[in-house]
């Protein structure tokens, strides 16, 4: 069966996984932006996220490609796809990323409010998922034939899925920045109680780099 993965999620030192007041105009909350900067100049995610090449390679450019290789699908909290709240008023909305977005096979969005499937370029196809992380696990695995499926987050979904004992394995990135406040990833969440151990660990300049797994 496929694993399900969480790659590159990036923490404060403090532990939050987003900044407080999230919006359109700060989709990661006030601050949280810092939280990726290890990842934005590694040659890969140039090449995932603006197609163009260059970059650095090394340590942290190896995770951001681990977290792409032998995916064939991904789930998505409904705060990952975009800031709107509610039933959907309109098609208008097609995702924080534009029209071909960095996920290029079948991406399995969890909602309350239904809303038909969105094809966009690349690949990437956006289904919407009302009845609950596991339908949303069994129809990403179905897609992904074979391979396995990325948990993309926020924080919500992540933490459903860590207390489901649902996550294979977890890459968090913890960046060299403190938040104060926003959204805390494992509040609440005790990771050996749920079975997960740590099982890697390497740091770089930009980031800590750490690596549990569900025994």
């Amino acid at each position: 069966m496929s694993r399900l993965r969480i790659h590159c999620f990036a923490v404060s030192v403090d532990g939050y996984g987003a900044g407080p007041d999230q919006s359109v105009d700060d989709p990661l909350g006030v601050g949280g932006t810092a939280l990726h900067e290890w990842a934005f100049g590694t040659r890969t995610m140039r090449q995932v996220l603006l197609g163009t090449e260059g970059g650095s390679t090394g340590v942290d450019d190896d995770y951001v490609a681990r977290g792409f290789s032998g995916i064939g699908a991904w789930i998505l909290g409904r705060n990952m796809f975009g800031p709107v709240r509610g039933p959907w008023p309109d098609e208008a909305w097609k995702g924080w990323w534009g029209p071909n977005p960095p996920y290029h096979v079948p991406a399995f969005v969890l909602t309350h409010h239904p809303r038909a499937p969105i094809e966009m370029e690349g690949g990437t196809t956006f289904h919407f998922i009302t009845d609950g992380i596991e339908a949303a696990l069994e129809r990403a695995r179905a897609a992904a034939r074979g391979q396995d499926v990325r948990l993309g987050g926020g924080v919500a979904t992540i933490q459903q899925y860590l207390r489901a004992r649902l996550v294979d394995e977890m890459h968090l990135a913890l960046a060299p920045t403190v938040l104060g406040k926003g959204e805390s990833l494992l509040s609440g969440i005790d990771l050996p109680a749920l079975g997960y151990r740590c099982t890697e660990h390497v740091g770089t300049a930009s980031a800590m780099h750490v690596v549990f797994k569900r025994e």
